[in-house]
C-alpha cells in the first residue's frame, strides 16, 4: 500500500504506529530526531510524513512541517501531527484555532487509538494534491 515515515522520539509511540500500520498493509520507516527524520524522509520519498509537535525541543515538529512544505519533493506529502502537548501543564494547542498557521493536514492527540489512526492516515491518502495543506490555512481532518 503506501510508504509511510514516522517521526517521534518516543520509541513506544514509534513502535505502536508502525504495528499498527504494517498490519494495515503499509511500508513504515520510523525516526527520533528532527535529522534523522529528515534523512529518512529523503531517503524513503513517503507518501505521508507523521511527526511529533514536541520532541527535541517545544518546536521542532514546527520546523519539520515548514521544512517539508518548502521542499520540491516534499512539498505536496500529507502531514499528520502527533501530539501531546495539551498534557503538557500550562500548553493548550486548539487544532482549530491555533493550528491553523501550521502547514498540516490533521491532528491526532495522544494516547493514539487505533481506530483514529487509521482513519486519519486513509484520509490523508486519498487527498488530492491540490488539498494538501502546503500554505498553513486548509487542514483537511
Amino acid at each position: 500500500m503506501a510508504k509511510i515515515v514516522c517521526i517521534d522520539d518516543d520509541i513506544d509511540v514509534l513502535e505502536t504506529c508502525k504495528l499498527l500500520l504494517t498490519e494495515a498493509g503499509h511500508s513504515v520507516e520510523t525516526a527520533t530526531t528532527e535529522k534523522d527524520g529528515l534523512a529518512k524522509t529523503k531517503e524513503f520519498n513517503p507518501d505521508l510524513i507523521m511527526l511529533d509537535l514536541m520532541m527535541e525541543d517545544i518546536t521542532t515538529g514546527f520546523h519539520l512541517a515548514y521544512n517539508f512544505r518548502s521542499d520540491d519533493v516534499m512539498k505536496f506529502k500529507p502531514i499528520l501531527m502527533l501530539t501531546s502537548i495539551n498534557q503538557k501543564p500550562g500548553a493548550n494547542l486548539n487544532p482549530d484555532a491555533e493550528g491553523e498557521f501550521l502547514p498540516v493536514d490533521a491532528f491526532i492527540e495522544k494516547p493514539i487509538r487505533r481506530e483514529t489512526l487509521l482513519n486519519s492516515v486513509n484520509a490523508l491518502l486519498s487527498l488530492p494534491k491540490e488539498k494538501i495543506n502546503v500554505s498553513g490555512r486548509n487542514k483537511v481532518i
